[in-house]
Protein backbone atom coordinates (compact mmCIF):
# COMPACT_ATOMS: atom_id res chain seq x y z
CA UNK A 1 0.00 0.00 0.00
CA UNK A 2 1.35 3.44 -0.97
CA UNK A 3 2.45 5.74 1.86
CA UNK A 4 0.41 8.91 2.30
CA UNK A 5 2.20 12.13 3.20
CA UNK A 6 0.31 15.21 4.32
CA UNK A 7 2.01 18.62 4.40
CA UNK A 8 0.22 21.51 6.07
CA UNK A 9 1.68 24.72 4.64
CA UNK A 10 2.92 25.62 1.17
CA UNK A 11 5.74 28.02 1.97
CA UNK A 12 9.25 27.14 0.88
CA UNK A 13 9.56 24.51 3.66
CA UNK A 14 6.36 22.71 2.70
CA UNK A 15 7.00 22.95 -1.03
CA UNK A 16 10.59 21.75 -0.67
CA UNK A 17 9.34 18.81 1.36
CA UNK A 18 6.71 17.93 -1.25
CA UNK A 19 9.27 17.98 -4.06
CA UNK A 20 11.73 15.87 -2.06
CA UNK A 21 9.06 13.34 -1.09
CA UNK A 22 8.09 12.87 -4.70
CA UNK A 23 11.76 12.22 -5.57
CA UNK A 24 12.32 9.88 -2.60
CA UNK A 25 9.02 7.98 -2.87
CA UNK A 26 7.67 8.15 -6.47
CA UNK A 27 4.59 6.02 -5.76
CA UNK A 28 3.47 7.82 -2.61
CA UNK A 29 0.39 9.97 -2.14
CA UNK A 30 1.54 13.54 -1.43
CA UNK A 31 -0.97 16.19 -0.37
CA UNK A 32 -0.20 19.86 0.38
CA UNK A 33 -2.77 21.94 2.23
CA UNK A 34 -2.56 25.72 2.55
CA UNK A 35 -4.89 28.42 3.78
CA UNK A 36 -3.56 30.82 1.15
CA UNK A 37 -5.28 31.29 -2.19
CA UNK A 38 -2.16 30.93 -4.34
CA UNK A 39 0.69 28.49 -4.69
CA UNK A 40 4.28 29.06 -3.57
CA UNK A 41 5.71 32.51 -4.23
CA UNK A 42 8.98 34.22 -3.39
CA UNK A 43 8.67 35.84 0.02
CA UNK A 44 12.03 37.53 -0.56
CA UNK A 45 10.86 39.33 -3.69
CA UNK A 46 7.49 40.49 -2.37
CA UNK A 47 9.28 43.33 -0.59
CA UNK A 48 10.53 44.60 -3.96
CA UNK A 49 7.01 44.26 -5.32
CA UNK A 50 5.63 46.28 -2.39
CA UNK A 51 8.22 48.98 -3.09
CA UNK A 52 6.84 49.26 -6.63
CA UNK A 53 10.05 47.90 -8.15
CA UNK A 54 8.73 44.62 -9.60
CA UNK A 55 5.55 43.46 -11.35
CA UNK A 56 3.67 40.42 -10.02
CA UNK A 57 4.97 37.97 -12.62
CA UNK A 58 8.46 37.28 -11.18
CA UNK A 59 7.12 36.71 -7.66
CA UNK A 60 5.38 33.39 -8.26
CA UNK A 61 7.55 30.29 -8.07
CA UNK A 62 5.09 27.45 -8.58
CA UNK A 63 1.93 27.58 -10.61
CA UNK A 64 -0.73 24.93 -9.88
CA UNK A 65 0.53 23.02 -12.93
CA UNK A 66 3.83 22.42 -11.14
CA UNK A 67 2.00 20.30 -8.58
CA UNK A 68 -0.06 18.53 -11.23
CA UNK A 69 3.06 17.55 -13.15
CA UNK A 70 4.45 15.92 -10.00
CA UNK A 71 1.18 14.31 -8.98
CA UNK A 72 1.03 16.40 -5.81
CA UNK A 73 -2.47 17.16 -4.56
CA UNK A 74 -2.49 20.92 -3.77
CA UNK A 75 -5.47 22.22 -1.79
CA UNK A 76 -5.67 26.02 -1.64
CA UNK A 77 -7.90 28.05 0.70
CA UNK A 78 -8.07 25.14 3.11
CA UNK A 79 -7.87 25.77 6.85
CA UNK A 80 -6.83 22.93 9.12
CA UNK A 81 -8.76 23.06 12.38
CA UNK A 82 -7.29 20.18 14.34
CA UNK A 83 -5.36 16.92 14.15
CA UNK A 84 -5.94 13.52 15.72
CA UNK A 85 -2.42 12.16 15.94
CA UNK A 86 -3.56 8.78 17.29
CA UNK A 87 -5.91 8.25 14.36
CA UNK A 88 -3.44 9.84 11.90
CA UNK A 89 -5.99 12.26 10.52
CA UNK A 90 -6.41 16.01 10.07
CA UNK A 91 -9.70 17.91 9.93
CA UNK A 92 -10.43 21.00 7.83
CA UNK A 93 -12.80 23.95 8.15
CA UNK A 94 -15.09 22.39 5.54
CA UNK A 95 -15.52 19.24 7.60
CA UNK A 96 -13.19 17.09 5.51
CA UNK A 97 -10.95 14.46 7.07
CA UNK A 98 -7.50 13.90 5.58
CA UNK A 99 -5.72 10.68 6.53
CA UNK A 100 -1.94 10.45 6.65
CA UNK A 101 0.87 8.06 7.39
CA UNK A 102 3.35 10.90 7.89
CA UNK A 103 2.48 14.52 8.71
CA UNK A 104 4.63 17.62 8.20
CA UNK A 105 3.81 20.83 10.04
CA UNK A 106 4.96 23.80 7.95
CA UNK A 107 2.37 26.42 8.84
CA UNK A 108 4.76 29.23 9.73
CA UNK A 109 3.37 32.20 11.59
CA UNK A 110 1.05 35.18 11.48
CA UNK A 111 2.36 38.70 12.17
CA UNK A 112 1.77 39.70 15.76
CA UNK A 113 -0.52 42.65 16.33
CA UNK A 114 0.62 45.51 18.52
CA UNK A 115 -1.19 45.30 21.89
CA UNK A 116 -2.30 48.93 21.75
CA UNK A 117 -5.49 50.84 21.04
CA UNK A 118 -6.54 50.99 17.36
CA UNK A 119 -3.82 48.62 16.19
CA UNK A 120 -6.45 46.96 13.97
CA UNK A 121 -7.44 50.24 12.27
CA UNK A 122 -7.62 50.64 8.51
CA UNK A 123 -4.21 51.60 7.19
CA UNK A 124 -2.20 49.56 9.71
CA UNK A 125 -0.34 46.94 7.69
CA UNK A 126 1.54 43.76 8.50
CA UNK A 127 3.92 42.32 5.93
CA UNK A 128 3.95 38.55 5.45
CA UNK A 129 1.91 37.28 2.51
CA UNK A 130 1.69 38.25 -1.13
CA UNK A 131 -1.78 39.60 -0.42
CA UNK A 132 -0.27 41.81 2.30
CA UNK A 133 2.23 43.11 -0.23
CA UNK A 134 -0.50 44.00 -2.71
CA UNK A 135 -2.37 46.03 -0.10
CA UNK A 136 0.81 47.73 1.08
CA UNK A 137 1.87 48.67 -2.44
CA UNK A 138 -1.53 50.13 -3.29
CA UNK A 139 -1.86 52.14 -0.07
CA UNK A 140 1.76 53.31 0.01
CA UNK A 141 1.49 54.68 -3.51
CA UNK A 142 -1.18 57.16 -2.38
CA UNK A 143 -0.01 57.96 1.18
CA UNK A 144 1.99 61.04 2.17
CA UNK A 145 2.89 60.31 5.80
CA UNK A 146 3.85 57.05 7.44
CA UNK A 147 4.92 55.30 10.62
CA UNK A 148 6.99 52.12 10.92
CA UNK A 149 7.12 50.04 14.10
CA UNK A 150 9.45 47.11 14.74
CA UNK A 151 13.22 47.59 14.81
CA UNK A 152 14.18 44.31 13.17
CA UNK A 153 14.73 42.62 9.83
CA UNK A 154 11.06 42.73 8.81
CA UNK A 155 10.47 46.26 10.04
CA UNK A 156 13.22 47.65 7.89
CA UNK A 157 11.46 46.22 4.82
CA UNK A 158 8.46 48.38 5.65
CA UNK A 159 10.73 51.39 6.13
CA UNK A 160 12.20 50.73 2.69
CA UNK A 161 8.69 50.61 1.20
CA UNK A 162 8.05 54.06 2.65
CA UNK A 163 11.30 55.34 1.19
CA UNK A 164 10.64 53.88 -2.25
CA UNK A 165 7.08 55.24 -2.30
CA UNK A 166 8.15 58.76 -1.18
CA UNK A 167 6.30 58.58 2.11
CA UNK A 168 7.47 61.00 4.80
CA UNK A 169 7.89 58.37 7.51
CA UNK A 170 9.05 58.07 11.10
CA UNK A 171 10.53 54.78 12.26
CA UNK A 172 9.60 54.39 15.93
CA UNK A 173 12.03 52.13 17.83
CA UNK A 174 11.78 51.10 21.46
CA UNK A 175 15.54 50.97 22.02
CA UNK A 176 18.43 53.27 21.22
CA UNK A 177 19.20 51.74 17.81
CA UNK A 178 17.95 49.49 15.04
CA UNK A 179 18.29 45.71 15.70
CA UNK A 180 19.93 46.34 19.04
CA UNK A 181 20.23 42.62 19.76
CA UNK A 182 22.74 42.15 16.94
CA UNK A 183 24.31 45.55 16.23
CA UNK A 184 26.37 47.92 18.33
CA UNK A 185 25.79 51.65 18.12
CA UNK A 186 28.57 51.95 15.54
CA UNK A 187 27.10 49.33 13.23
CA UNK A 188 23.56 50.58 13.65
CA UNK A 189 24.59 54.15 12.83
CA UNK A 190 25.37 53.05 9.28
CA UNK A 191 21.78 51.83 8.96
CA UNK A 192 20.36 54.96 10.57
CA UNK A 193 22.17 57.18 8.07
CA UNK A 194 20.93 55.01 5.20
CA UNK A 195 17.35 55.30 6.45
CA UNK A 196 17.67 59.08 6.55
CA UNK A 197 18.86 59.02 2.94
CA UNK A 198 15.68 57.12 2.03
CA UNK A 199 13.61 59.82 3.69
CA UNK A 200 12.77 57.75 6.78
CA UNK A 201 13.50 59.35 10.16
CA UNK A 202 14.58 56.98 12.97
CA UNK A 203 13.09 57.83 16.37
CA UNK A 204 14.74 56.10 19.33
CA UNK A 205 13.46 55.20 22.81
CA UNK A 206 10.00 55.48 21.35
CA UNK A 207 7.35 53.01 20.17
CA UNK A 208 3.56 53.25 20.13
CA UNK A 209 1.27 53.94 23.07
CA UNK A 210 -1.80 54.11 20.83
CA UNK A 211 -2.87 54.91 17.28
CA UNK A 212 -5.22 57.73 16.40
CA UNK A 213 -8.01 57.26 13.86
CA UNK A 214 -10.49 59.44 11.99
CA UNK A 215 -14.27 59.10 11.99
CA UNK A 216 -14.05 56.38 9.34
CA UNK A 217 -11.71 54.25 11.45
CA UNK A 218 -8.63 54.95 9.32
CA UNK A 219 -5.34 55.52 11.09
CA UNK A 220 -4.11 59.12 11.11
CA UNK A 221 -1.15 58.94 13.47
CA UNK A 222 0.42 57.54 16.59
CA UNK A 223 1.33 58.75 20.04
CA UNK A 224 4.43 57.19 21.56
CA UNK A 225 4.97 56.39 25.27
CA UNK A 226 6.68 59.76 25.69
CA UNK A 227 3.55 61.58 24.57
CA UNK A 228 5.01 62.58 21.18
CA UNK A 229 2.60 62.62 18.23
CA UNK A 230 3.52 61.46 14.72
CA UNK A 231 1.34 61.80 11.63
CA UNK A 232 0.82 58.62 9.67
CA UNK A 233 -1.92 57.63 7.25
CA UNK A 234 0.17 54.56 6.39
CA UNK A 235 1.49 52.34 9.19
CA UNK A 236 3.72 49.31 8.86
CA UNK A 237 4.09 47.12 11.94
CA UNK A 238 6.51 44.19 12.29
CA UNK A 239 6.97 43.11 15.89
CA UNK A 240 7.32 39.38 15.34
CA UNK A 241 5.22 36.33 14.57
CA UNK A 242 2.54 34.38 16.38
CA UNK A 243 3.25 30.84 15.23
CA UNK A 244 0.30 28.95 13.77
CA UNK A 245 0.08 26.10 16.26
CA UNK A 246 -3.49 26.47 17.52
CA UNK A 247 -4.65 23.51 15.41
CA UNK A 248 -2.22 21.29 17.33
CA UNK A 249 -4.03 21.85 20.63
CA UNK A 250 -4.99 18.57 22.25
CA UNK A 251 -2.01 16.72 20.80
CA UNK A 252 1.28 15.82 22.48
CA UNK A 253 3.24 17.94 19.98
CA UNK A 254 5.45 20.18 22.13
CA UNK A 255 5.01 23.86 21.34
CA UNK A 256 7.27 26.51 22.83
CA UNK A 257 7.13 29.67 20.72
CA UNK A 258 6.91 27.33 17.75
CA UNK A 259 7.07 23.55 17.33
CA UNK A 260 9.92 21.75 19.08
CA UNK A 261 11.83 19.28 16.90
CA UNK A 262 15.15 17.46 17.00
CA UNK A 263 17.91 17.65 14.42
CA UNK A 264 15.94 15.29 12.17
CA UNK A 265 12.90 17.61 12.14
CA UNK A 266 10.97 15.10 14.25
CA UNK A 267 8.51 16.16 16.91
CA UNK A 268 8.03 14.03 19.99
CA UNK A 269 4.91 12.51 18.40
CA UNK A 270 5.31 9.49 16.15
CA UNK A 271 5.01 10.22 12.40
CA UNK A 272 4.74 13.99 12.95
CA UNK A 273 7.50 16.30 11.66
CA UNK A 274 7.89 20.07 11.34
CA UNK A 275 9.95 22.40 9.15
CA UNK A 276 10.42 26.09 8.48
CA UNK A 277 10.38 29.16 10.67
CA UNK A 278 7.81 27.56 12.96
CA UNK A 279 10.43 25.15 14.32
CA UNK A 280 12.40 25.34 17.51
CA UNK A 281 15.05 22.90 16.33
CA UNK A 282 18.11 21.35 17.89
CA UNK A 283 21.08 22.96 16.16
CA UNK A 284 23.87 20.40 16.01
CA UNK A 285 26.46 23.07 15.21
CA UNK A 286 25.93 25.24 18.27
CA UNK A 287 24.62 22.45 20.49
CA UNK A 288 21.42 24.12 21.62
CA UNK A 289 17.87 24.76 20.50
CA UNK A 290 17.52 27.64 18.07
CA UNK A 291 15.05 29.16 15.62
CA UNK A 292 15.58 30.78 12.24
CA UNK A 293 13.25 32.19 9.61
CA UNK A 294 15.65 32.54 6.69
CA UNK A 295 14.45 31.29 3.29
CA UNK A 296 17.41 28.96 2.72
CA UNK A 297 17.09 27.46 6.17
CA UNK A 298 13.38 26.72 5.70
CA UNK A 299 14.01 25.15 2.30
CA UNK A 300 16.71 22.87 3.70
CA UNK A 301 14.58 21.91 6.68
CA UNK A 302 11.76 20.89 4.37
CA UNK A 303 14.10 18.68 2.35
CA UNK A 304 15.64 17.11 5.48
CA UNK A 305 12.23 16.40 6.99
CA UNK A 306 11.07 14.77 3.76
CA UNK A 307 14.14 12.55 3.51
CA UNK A 308 13.56 11.28 7.04
CA UNK A 309 9.82 10.86 6.49
CA UNK A 310 10.41 8.79 3.37
CA UNK A 311 13.15 6.72 4.96
CA UNK A 312 11.09 6.20 8.14
CA UNK A 313 14.37 6.63 9.97
CA UNK A 314 16.81 9.21 11.29
CA UNK A 315 18.59 9.41 7.95
CA UNK A 316 19.64 13.03 7.56
CA UNK A 317 20.31 15.65 10.22
CA UNK A 318 19.71 19.34 9.67
CA UNK A 319 23.10 21.05 9.64
CA UNK A 320 22.93 24.55 8.21
CA UNK A 321 24.40 28.03 8.62
CA UNK A 322 21.64 30.47 7.64
CA UNK A 323 22.08 33.94 6.22
CA UNK A 324 19.81 36.91 5.63
CA UNK A 325 20.55 39.85 3.36
CA UNK A 326 19.11 43.35 3.07
CA UNK A 327 19.23 44.98 -0.35
CA UNK A 328 17.47 48.29 0.27
CA UNK A 329 20.58 50.46 0.44
CA UNK A 330 23.52 51.32 -1.80
CA UNK A 331 25.72 48.96 0.25
CA UNK A 332 25.27 45.25 1.06
CA UNK A 333 24.16 43.95 4.44
CA UNK A 334 24.30 40.31 5.55
CA UNK A 335 23.67 38.53 8.81
CA UNK A 336 24.84 34.93 9.08
CA UNK A 337 24.50 32.16 11.62
CA UNK A 338 22.91 33.27 14.88
CA UNK A 339 24.15 36.80 15.59
CA UNK A 340 21.80 37.26 18.56
CA UNK A 341 22.65 33.98 20.28
CA UNK A 342 26.18 34.63 21.46
CA UNK A 343 27.67 35.34 24.85
CA UNK A 344 30.52 37.51 23.53
CA UNK A 345 30.97 39.76 20.50
CA UNK A 346 33.82 41.40 18.65
CA UNK A 347 33.55 44.12 16.02
CA UNK A 348 35.64 46.35 13.77
CA UNK A 349 35.10 49.25 11.41
CA UNK A 350 37.08 49.29 8.16
CA UNK A 351 36.20 52.77 6.97
CA UNK A 352 33.06 54.64 6.07
CA UNK A 353 30.13 52.27 5.56
CA UNK A 354 32.13 49.09 6.20
CA UNK A 355 31.77 47.21 9.48
CA UNK A 356 31.75 43.68 10.90
CA UNK A 357 30.54 42.02 14.05
CA UNK A 358 31.18 38.45 15.18
CA UNK A 359 29.31 36.54 17.89
CA UNK A 360 30.61 33.65 19.99
CA UNK A 361 28.87 30.96 22.04
CA UNK A 362 30.85 28.65 24.33
CA UNK A 363 34.03 29.59 22.48
CA UNK A 364 32.68 28.92 18.99
CA UNK A 365 31.94 31.45 16.29
CA UNK A 366 28.16 31.16 15.83
CA UNK A 367 27.15 34.24 13.83
CA UNK A 368 27.78 37.78 12.78
CA UNK A 369 26.84 40.77 10.68
CA UNK A 370 28.67 42.17 7.65
CA UNK A 371 28.02 45.67 6.33
CA UNK A 372 29.65 47.03 3.19
CA UNK A 373 31.88 44.04 2.39
CA UNK A 374 30.53 40.50 2.21
CA UNK A 375 33.66 38.91 0.78
CA UNK A 376 34.49 36.95 3.96
CA UNK A 377 31.08 35.38 4.50
CA UNK A 378 32.08 31.96 3.14
CA UNK A 379 35.09 31.82 5.45
CA UNK A 380 33.03 32.71 8.49
CA UNK A 381 30.32 30.19 7.62
CA UNK A 382 32.94 27.47 7.19
CA UNK A 383 34.42 28.27 10.60
CA UNK A 384 30.96 27.96 12.11
CA UNK A 385 30.42 24.59 10.42
CA UNK A 386 33.81 23.40 11.67
CA UNK A 387 32.87 24.34 15.25
CA UNK A 388 36.25 25.86 15.95
CA UNK A 389 37.08 27.27 19.38
CA UNK A 390 38.20 30.70 18.17
CA UNK A 391 36.68 33.22 20.55
CA UNK A 392 40.15 34.14 21.84
CA UNK A 393 41.52 34.86 18.35
CA UNK A 394 39.51 37.87 17.24
CA UNK A 395 42.61 39.61 15.96
CA UNK A 396 42.82 37.03 13.17
CA UNK A 397 39.07 36.80 12.63
CA UNK A 398 38.69 40.54 12.14
CA UNK A 399 41.48 40.97 9.61
CA UNK A 400 40.21 42.47 6.36
CA UNK A 401 40.91 39.14 4.67
CA UNK A 402 40.66 36.21 7.07
CA UNK A 403 43.21 33.42 6.80
CA UNK A 404 41.86 30.32 8.62
CA UNK A 405 45.32 28.77 8.60
CA UNK A 406 46.43 31.38 11.14
CA UNK A 407 43.93 30.08 13.66
CA UNK A 408 45.33 27.80 16.33
CA UNK A 409 42.33 25.54 16.86
CA UNK A 410 41.73 22.74 14.32
CA UNK A 411 38.31 21.99 12.78
CA UNK A 412 36.08 19.88 15.06
CA UNK A 413 33.50 18.74 12.55
CA UNK A 414 32.34 19.08 8.94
Amino acid sequence: MDTSYLIVGDGIAGSSAAETLREEDPEADVTVVTDEGEALYNRILIKEFAKGKLPEAPISIHEPEWYDERDIDLRLNTYVTDVDADAHEVHTHEGDTLDYDKLLIATGGTPAQLPVENSDAEGVHHFWTFQDARKIREHAAEADTGIVVGAGLLGIDLAAVCGAQDIDAHYLMRGDRWWRYALSSEGAEIIHDALEELGVTPVFDSGVDHFEVDDDGHVTGAVDPNGEHYDGEFVGAAIGLDFNTEWLAGTDVECDDGVVVDEYMQTGVEDVYAAGDITQFYDVIVGTRTQNGAWGSAKEQGAVAAENMAADAEKTEFRWVPSYSITHFDFPFLSFGHPTLGEDTAERSYGEGEWRSLTFYEGQLVGGVLIGDLSQQSTYKQLIREQRQVADQTDVLLEQTVDPDKLESPPQAE
